[in-house]
């Protein structure tokens, strides 16, 4: 009877087809989202509308740090090359906030500009007003690593005297604006001055619930030597504990990030181990953006309905002509009831509220009778999208990145020691003698073949079992050893001759010096009998 029905209701069912990740995102957060958003005024109380930039642009490191920790010295060694807007030295010199993006042509555009421009994820940043519009720009250069990654350059937090002056504008909510749409976060200390001021720990505090984005970096650690680098390592990690609140210990990168001599080459090998993975944390951005998106999208959902839920409580206990006001201020004192009442009634996690007290205030300048009353089919429409329509877009994720080539940021400090002699690592471990015309085992052969002898070769070889006796001596789990004598035995036969069984001590000292194994055997250890049947 009713056909047109039946089609419609089966149309609602169907799920969405995407034909891209992100083209999915920005039609879930139109569609799905944004109207439960702006029903409950979700804007003035937590972060501002997205935009389609912000779901298309290039992954963003947002760097922060109190003056004189080597912010825009950082960048400056990244991308190797100077920024228009760059100016360094040990006052605070950087007064903006600098968006160092990449482009065909060198130049500055300035932020007022900036926020009209509807290519770039910065429209939103109008809210702040002229204050911080004069104060905020964007350095565009052609560079190789700004092809896959844009940095967020920040002022230096100010402190003693200095953070007493206001800036004119909300700091702390400019950065949480950025915090929310980055794709990293990189604290950077200064091993000379660890102290963090009140305003630097306003600032963390404002980074909450983007604890999985912040990284840290303790810069200017070639100036100290090892025993006060311990001490100022661990005065740093009790400090954050302090302030980020968390169980979960912050990842740390220690190191000197600029392309000047190191002033105390002491701990040159970690500083260089550090860096490595800094540069490997950095690289991947590209490749996890879309998940990291998809990730905001379901934190931002999760705290829309929470929002829902508390705006429609308030609505519902307010009266309809009498005492509002009285009613308004009373509600607003006892929020923290009507969290627990939420919280049991629909089973949501306490971590999913937003925070109480800045809750609270943000109430008290709002209209409690504009607020509306539980909508569930907006509700619907997002537990429809969290429940079906994200598992569909984290398997195109997967497959989106198994088709792409694989994505890294390169160019700058990323290609320096990508290849030859000064590759991390190299000559080093398992890449000892990779330059050698001499077989690298052959200088400890001598000592090893008096204990080969010893062992009862037959036919010049000798069996796994006798092997094993002397190779467990090394107290090597047997893990270990198992890959040992697979990389060792060249030949595959079952036995060790005098040449395999020299390089199975090699590799075993290899790994008690600390070293890991190689995946394969590189051709310079490979013993020199062997190499002529390769």
């Amino acid at each position: 009877m009713f056909s047109w029905v039946s089609k419609d209701a089966r149309r609602r069912k169907e799920p969405e087809l995407f034909r891209t990740v992100s083209e999915g995102l920005k039609q879930l957060y139109a569609t799905k989202l944004l109207p439960l958003e702006e029903y409950y005024r979700f804007h003035d109380f937590h972060s501002p509308a997205l935009e389609p930039a912000d779901w298309e642009n290039k992954p963003m490191v947002l760097l922060v740090g109190q003056y004189s920790t080597g912010k825009t010295t950082f960048i400056r060694h990244l991308i190797e090359q100077d920024f228009p807007g760059m100016r360094i030295g040990p006052e605070p010199t950087t007064d903006s906030f600098i968006a160092v993006m990449g482009g065909e042509t060198e130049g500055v555009v300035p932020g007022n500009a900036l926020v009209v421009d509807p290519r770039r994820p910065f429209r939103k940043l109008n809210s702040f007003g002229n204050a911080f519009l004069n104060r905020f720009m964007c350095a565009q250069l052609p560079n190789p690593v700004l092809d896959s990654i844009s940095i967020i350059d920040t002022p230096g937090i100010l402190s003693g005297e200095k953070q007493r002056i206001s800036r004119g504008y909300d700091f702390a909510a400019v950065l949480e604006w950025f915090a929310e749409r980055v794709d990293r976060i990189i604290l950077l200390f200064d091993a000379h001055k660890l102290d963090i001021s009140d305003e630097f720990s306003e600032v963390i505090k404002a980074l909450k619930n983007h604890e999985d984005k912040i990284r840290v970096v303790l810069n200017k650690a070639d100036q100290i030597e090892t025993q006060q680098l311990m001490r100022v390592y661990g005065a740093l990690m009790w400090s954050l504990g302090k302030i980020i609140n968390t169980p979960e210990v912050v990842r740390v990168y220690i190191g000197s990030f600029w392309s000047q001599p190191l002033l105390i080459p002491d701990n040159r090998k970690l500083f260089e181990a550090e860096e490595q993975d800094l540069f490997k944390d950095i690289q991947s951005l590209p490749r996890n953006a879309a998940l990291r998106k998809l990730n905001d999208l379901i934190k931002r959902a999760r705290l829309a309905k929470v929002h829902a839920y508390i705006i429609s409580s308030l609505k519902k206990e307010m009266p309809n002509v009498f005492g509002k006001e009285s009613r308004k201020k009373e509600l607003v004192n006892n929020l923290g009831e009507i969290y627990l009442k939420i919280e049991r009634e629909h089973q949501i996690s306490p971590g999913d509220f937003p925070n109480l007290r800045k809750m609270q205030e943000l109430l008290q300048s709002q209209d409690f009778s504009k607020f509306q009353l539980l909508k569930p089919k907006l509700l619907d429409a997002v537990d429809d999208m969290l429940a079906n329509d994200i598992a569909r877009l984290m398997v195109m994720v997967r497959q989106e990145e198994s088709q792409m080539p694989t994505q890294a940021v390169k160019g700058g400090a990323f290609e320096g020691t990508m290849n030859g002699p000064f590759g991390h690592g190299y000559g080093e471990g398992a890449g000892e003698g990779i330059d050698d015309i001499e077989w690298v085992v052959g200088k400890d052969k001598p000592s090893y073949d008096e204990i080969f002898y010893t062992l009862s070769p037959v036919n010049g070889k000798i069996t796994g079992a006798n092997a094993k006796k002397e190779m467990v001596k090394s107290k090597l789990p047997n893990t270990v050893l198992g890959k040992i004598w697979k990389l060792a035995d060249v030949d595959k036969d079952g036995f060790l001759d005098d040449e395999e069984f020299a390089l199975a001590n090699h590799l075993i000292k290899v790994k008690l010096e600390g070293h890991e194994l190689p995946a394969e055997l590189p051709p310079h250890l490979v013993p020199p009998s062997k190499r002529r049947h390769e």
